[in-house]
This record gives structure tokens, C-alpha cells and sequence, in this order.
């Protein structure tokens, strides 16, 4: 076509109409575009477009009536159908608003009027020149990179906000189980019914649709909260294994460095590794208080997680306390620890805690000079109900966020 025109039939021209993108065929792109894989790109980057998606539909009617798959070549992209036609392949869409859903793909820039004279479209051929008047699908041809990029920038940014959710509903749960364990280790404190309600009200709104914005806000929050909780979980025991940590290594220092369980015997030297009560004074094997046999009130996992030195040295699965059993079982002997130590231990303690105090002294096995004596201590502390597992394990939980 020797001229290009930019004004519709019978129309006011807008600012839309000054954007005609005059393109020699010479100078068309080479490299086809399908043209429903862009119209899903163009799909997903709509709001970048200002399109909706019946914009969107109206599109899709048009490019049904171009003959190929792709966009793009030498080929001339403009399509010539009817009202009437496009209306029946809407489905019946009424024309009144088929035509402001095409005002709208003109002012977007993705589609542009190629009227005629007298306003009607058709192609006209003369030899092997083509005339077509209608509606040209080049725009949308030429800002296929365009498209591609604000849909991939769209897909990013739906990732963050799908990460960013995974990690708010893990913190929530955390929450939740550090609400329930704060209550059984220190009833009464207030703090536990407000970490009850944030997390069902963070549940609650995690139902929601919610925007980047609000998730990173409740994942400030929740931190703020979980590092709260930890703190008032992990003082006291903290302090506690530090302070045992030190006469271990008193005792150690004092004891056989030959023997090798590297284990002081509880006859000599009073208590073992600074336990505060000599063995004559510790119940008999008959008198344990039965609930030490019951499985511990801390979760399986979070147990697995504040000890993941075991993975290197179990290759089994944990997802069980009888496998946890069992792979206290297997390091018991590389840690240098008795089975009379091991047996004495499950005895006050009970297997299940006896078996967290094991993979939870692996994790600070460099910082215990005798395990054995340790193991020796905590159990005299079981014995007169003066030892729970649980804030040695959120200790290792709380170290680790802290590293």
C-alpha cells in the first residue's frame, strides 16, 4: 500500500491514532511469533497493558480470523471481518460492545484501524499486489518482546509473593507449636494466649488474597513474636547446659582420660559431671514416676530440625520417635557413651527423652568434654524430676536463628 493512513472512518483521531508505526515490509521482523502463545503471554502481563479480559477475548476473536499460527514474516497482518461476523464468533456478543472492547485494544496500542475510504473492510488484489482495509495485528506483532518481558516480570513477582506465603504459614505454625510448648514448660504466662491468637488471626488472613506488602508486614511480626517466644523458652536452659558444661569439664580434667567411655563413675568423686545429688540419694529403679515413659510433648520435627547433625551421621529416616530410637541407638557408641549410661538414662528418662538428649548433645558434641558424665548429670536430674528435653532443644533452634 502506497499510503498508510491513520485516521478512522467517520471517528475523531485521538493520540492512539498518532502512534502508527509506519513499517515498510522490508523491515518487518524476520522471526515469527505464535500468536496464541502471545496472547496467553499478553493474558498474564493484561495489567501492564491496562487490558481486561474481555479486552482480551475480543483479541482472541480477531486473531481467529487471521489464517496462520504465527504472526510475523513478510505476511501482511491485517484482518478484514464484519461487525456481524466478529459478534458471531463472540458468541453473540452484542456489537455495541464488541466495539468499545476494539476502542480499547486501539488505545492500547495493540491493535490499529485500517479503514477504508468509505469505512468497509476488505482486501483488494491487483496481480500480486494486496490491498486489505481492517484491522492490522501488527502492533501486537511488534511489541511481542515487550509482552514477554512484563509477563515474565508478572511471573516473578507472583513468586515472591507465593515464597513469601510458604514461609508466613510455616512461621504461623511455629507459633502455634511454641504456644502449646511455652504453656506445658511455663503455665499461666500470658505470652502463650497472645501467641495463640496471632497465629489463628494470621491463619485467618492467610485465607486471603494478600499483597506483598501485607505478607512481608505479618512476617515482620511473626519473627518479632517467634524470637519472643524463644527467648523465654531458652534462658533458663541455656544458662543450664553452659553451667553443666563447665563442671563436665572440671571433672573431666580430673577423671581417667585412659577410659573409654571418657565417663567418670558417679561413685567417685561424688556426682558425675557436677550432677547436684549423689546416686545413693536417686529413686530406685522400680520408683520411676511413669510418666517419663510417655512419649515428650515437643513436636517430632522440631526436635529434627534443631539437631540436623544426626542426618550426617544416620542415613535413616526420622519420622517416627522409634526411629529416633534407634538412631540415638546407633551414634550412643561413637559419642563414647556407656550402654550402662545409655540403659540408666532410659531408664529415669524414658526412651523417647532419653533419645533427644542424645542427637541433641551430638549437635554440641564438640562442646561437651565427657558426654558420658554429661548423660551421667542429666539423668540424676530426671531422676528427681528437675530435667525436661524441651528447652534443650529450643536452645539448639534459638542458637541456629541466631547463626
Amino acid at each position: 500500500m502506497e499510503y498508510t493512513p491513520i485516521s478512522p472512518f467517520m471517528r475523531p483521531i485521538s493520540h492512539a491514532h498518532l502512534r502508527v508505526i509506519e513499517r515498510p515490509e522490508e523491515s518487518v521482523p524476520g522471526k515469527p511469533v505464535n500468536k496464541w502463545g502471545l496472547l496467553r503471554e499478553l493474558s498474564k502481563a493484561q495489567a501492564a497493558f491496562g487490558v481486561s479480559e474481555r479486552d482480551l477475548t475480543v483479541l482472541q476473536g480477531l486473531l481467529s480470523f487471521f489464517p496462520d499460527d504465527a504472526l510475523g514474516g513478510n505476511a501482511e497482518m491485517v484482518v478484514f471481518p464484519s461487525n456481524r461476523a466478529i459478534c458471531e464468533r463472540l458468541n453473540g456478543m452484542p456489537c455495541s460492545t464488541m466495539r468499545r472492547h476494539l476502542a480499547r485494544l486501539v488505545e492500547a496500542g495493540l491493535l490499529m484501524r485500517r479503514d477504508s475510504p468509505n469505512g468497509k473492510r476488505y482486501v483488494r488484489k491487483r496481480g500480486e499486489d494486496r490491498v486489505a482495509f481492517g484491522f492490522d495485528l501488527s502492533p501486537l506483532y511488534c511489541r511481542a518482546e515487550e509482552i514477554a518481558r512484563a509477563a515474565e516480570a508478572v511471573r516473578e513477582a507472583e513468586d515472591r509473593v507465593r515464597r513469601l506465603r510458604e514461609v508466613v504459614s510455616l512461621m504461623r505454625r511455629d507459633l502455634a507449636a511454641l504456644a502449646e510448648f511455652g504453656e506445658e514448660i511455663q503455665p499461666g504466662l500470658g505470652l502463650w494466649d497472645q501467641l495463640c491468637d496471632r497465629a489463628a488471626l494470621t491463619a485467618r488472613a492467610l485465607r486471603r488474597k494478600l499483597s506483598l506488602e501485607d505478607l512481608s508486614a505479618f512476617r515482620t511480626e511473626l519473627e518479632t513474636l517467634l524470637d519472643q517466644a524463644r527467648n523465654v523458652i531458652d534462658g533458663p536452659e541455656t544458662e543450664d547446659m553452659n553451667t553443666n558444661d563447665a563442671r563436665s569439664e572440671r571433672h573431666h580434667h580430673s577423671s581417667n582420660k585412659e577410659s573409654i567411655d571418657f565417663e567418670p563413675a558417679l561413685e567417685q568423686g561424688g556426682a558425675a559431671a557436677g550432677a547436684s545429688e549423689p546416686e545413693p540419694d536417686m529413686p530406685e529403679a522400680g520408683l520411676e514416676d511413669p510418666d517419663t515413659r510417655r512419649v515428650p510433648k515437643i513436636p517430632l520435627h522440631l526436635v529434627i530440625a534443631g539437631c540436623p547433625s544426626l542426618k550426617t551421621f544416620y542415613q535413616g529416616d526420622v519420622r517416627h520417635w522409634h526411629q529416633l530410637f534407634d538412631a540415638a541407638c546407633h551414634v550412643r557408641p561413637a559419642m563414647g557413651i556407656s550402654a550402662s549410661a545409655w540403659e540408666e538414662a532410659q531408664r529415669f528418662m524414658g526412651p523417647e527423652q532419653a533419645s533427644i538428649v542424645i542427637v541433641a548433645m551430638l549437635e554440641r558434641f564438640a562442646d561437651i568434654r565427657s558426654p558420658g558424665g554429661y548423660l551421667r548429670a542429666l539423668t540424676s536430674k530426671a531422676a528427681v524430676g528437675e530435667f525436661s528435653c524441651g528447652p534443650m532443644v529450643m536452645a539448639l533452634i534459638g542458637r541456629r536463628s541466631v547463626t
